[in-house]
């Protein structure tokens, strides 16, 4: 079975590089970007297999990660979506997409592998025509 592709946003370079490499050695594939823009292009690209995205909410500029999930959830309605954020968590609830996960900074790198492959391994509803 081919591993899941993940797309990873966040704009501190230290923190990316961590997550990036806690995934990956979870056997994960990561697509790594460090702004919204560039998460939402790669969402949006025609050759893009993405499985779920993990984003932090606030970048140095817009769009935020909130947004970066909406465009997600436009794309496929049942995308996992894993929130990291050092501040936002309280706007998580009217801000943030259902059946997603929302990590305070700091956590450990495990607490990130745990829920991706949670949100990955949950039923997901049935596809038209399937």
């Amino acid at each position: 079975m081919k591993p899941a592709t993940i797309l990873l946003a966040d704009d501190e370079a230290l923190l990316l590089l961590d997550y990036e490499a806690a995934l990956a050695e979870a056997g994960f594939v990561v697509v790594a970007v460090a702004s919204g823009g560039k998460a939402i292009e790669v969402l949006r690209s025609a050759d893009s297999e993405i499985a779920g995205v993990v984003t932090d909410i606030r970048f140095f500029g817009l769009p935020d990660g909130w947004s970066v999930a909406r465009v997600a959830r436009e794309i496929d309605p049942d995308m996992p979506v894993v929130y990291v954020t050092g501040h936002g968590a309280l706007e998580w609830s009217s801000r943030g997409v259902a059946n997603s996960i929302l990590l305070e900074k700091p956590f450990a790198l495990a607490q990130l592998v745990t829920a991706v492959s949670q949100l990955l391994n949950a039923p997901r509803a049935p596809q038209c025509g399937a």
